[in-house]
């Protein structure tokens, strides 16, 4: 059950910006340095569909040698990433911010990392996202996205945001719900890989609710 692809009601992103997602956020840095074989060479890096920054802060931090373009289709994500990365000026010079949707953004760029959280499931067509990945990619370039799984049942979706969300706002727990809707299978996700030259990425869930794609794209 598709939902937008863009975050960009104002109340909506601050109550996203300001959520409680440390274990999910510290989750996705710790899956990354297990998976990824070579983190110390990760100077190029893209973030696709970075929302409001916080995995993005994350990662600056712990590779200090990175340099990250930062994408986003709202504005209004990117303005909340703008502040979040004031507060510390030796990050925000190493993050690009760009306000593009995945299948506009064009350069002639490539990367030793292009990362992703939570992005496939806001797409109505996730070959948009793959078929970018090819397009900026070179030999050794890592791929590692995460996103929500969809559960079995819409029963089984309210649990995991009873379990996952209940302490947080109601605009989260409709989004959570929303997306967990919205979100591809494991078998889903293999397929679209496999349509798009990718079949080489390796997909795996990582917790009740995520999965990871994760390898070389070439």
């Amino acid at each position: 059950m598709p939902e937008p692809e863009l975050m960009t009601d104002i109340e909506q992103v601050d109550a996203y910006g300001k959520a409680d997602f440390e274990e999910p956020h510290s989750n996705f840095l710790f899956l990354l340095q297990k998976y990824c074989p070579e983190t110390q060479n990760l100077h190029s890096v893209l973030d696709l569909g970075s929302g409001a920054g916080d995995i993005l802060l994350r990662f600056a931090k712990a590779f200090p040698n990175s340099n990250i373009d930062a994408v986003d289709g709202s504005a209004a994500m990117l303005k909340f990433t703008e502040r979040l990365l004031s507060s510390d000026p030796g990050v925000k010079e190493r993050i690009k911010l760009i306000h593009s949707m995945i299948q506009d953004l064009s350069h002639s760029k490539s990367y030793d990392l292009i990362m992703s959280n939570s992005l496939l499931h806001h797409l109505h067509r996730p070959s948009e996202l793959w078929d970018k990945i090819k397009e900026l990619s070179r030999p050794r370039t890592y791929v590692f996205i995460m996103d929500l799984l969809r559960p079995d049942s819409t029963d089984e979706a309210k649990e995991l945001v009873r379990v996952y969300a209940g302490d947080e706002p109601g605009i989260l727990k409709r989004d959570f719900y929303n997306s967990l809707l919205a979100a591809y299978t494991i078998d889903e996700v293999r397929e679209q890989l496999g349509e798009a030259g990718l079949g080489k990425l390796k997909v795996e869930q990582v917790s009740d609710r995520h999965f990871i794609v994760s390898g070389y794209s070439i």
